[in-house]
């Protein structure tokens, strides 16, 4: 990767939004010394704020990437991307996944990209039809968890003994990584502003990582030693190459053909 050479301190007028998984965390390393705005924000409210104008750009949901690339440009190739089990989204089910034919599947808030990878490795992987997701309040077969609450939760869940990361079942189908969101911006953006934010996406790539991988506390909200945080971390991918998007491609292919069934 060949970064640009930028050194504005001044604010630019690009509000970012931040999602706090951890995950991403390396991408909002001193975002705000760089003059861009930070407004922290729930991933399901992403695309809204994008397509409201509330923000100017944010790691957004694959899934919504798709839906809304008429309107919105990519930020470099900067991207959330798991190899293989990369912790990012698994699936507990009360029985084995390809016995959960019309299960209800429990999700704590709505997910798109990892909703649709399900759906996907579910119908097309193993051939079984899932029921309607539904809030954890309600009676569920199985439940999805992602981000921060599969970090915690990344062992086990009582009563739900067969677990299962989408990541890993896709490079096991596929061959491929799987790519849960991409850094994109209202195409409204221009020039000069988009370099300061490709540059300081590229300084959370080079230090912000490293950050985490020599953190030297633990982080106690997710039940993560360093060595967690530097296990983890080590999984992931943040930059699309040829690899990258081969894989959404073909998910760009499996959800269409799912769409259309």
């Amino acid at each position: 990767m060949m970064r640009p050479n930028i050194q504005s301190q001044r604010s630019i007028g690009v509000r970012v939004g931040r999602v706090t998984f951890l995950h991403c965390d390396p991408f909002y390393f001193d975002m705000e010394h760089r003059g861009l705005t930070v407004q922290e924000m729930a991933v399901g409210d992403l695309a809204a704020g994008l397509e409201a104008g509330a923000i100017d750009a944010a790691p957004l949901s694959l899934v919504e990437c798709f839906r809304m690339e008429s309107s919105l440009q990519p930020v470099a190739g900067f991207c959330v991307a798991t190899v293989d089990q990369g912790g990012l989204a698994l699936l507990y089910g009360n029985k084995p996944i390809q016995e959960l034919e019309g299960a209800r599947i429990g999700v704590a808030a709505p997910c798109p990209t990892s909703q649709k990878l399900l759906q996907v490795l579910l119908t097309q992987k193993y051939g079984v039809k899932p029921g309607p997701f539904v809030g954890l309040r309600e009676p569920f077969d199985a439940c999805l968890l992602v981000g921060n609450d599969a970090l915690r939760r990344r062992r086990s869940v009582r009563g739900y003994p067969h677990r299962y990361d989408l990541g890993g079942e896709w490079r096991r189908w596929t061959n491929l990584p799987f790519v849960y969101a991409r850094w994109m911006a209202r195409k409204q953006v221009e020039h000069q502003p988009m370099a300061v934010l490709q540059d300081t996406l590229y300084v959370g790539l080079e230090d912000g990582v490293d950050a985490l991988y020599h953190m030297a506390e633990p982080r106690d909200d997710l039940l993560m030693l360093p060595k967690d945080v530097a296990e983890y971390v080590s999984g992931l991918r943040y930059f699309i190459g040829v690899s990258e998007q081969r894989g959404m491609d073909k998910f760009r292919q499996c959800a269409g053909q799912l769409d259309a069934g």
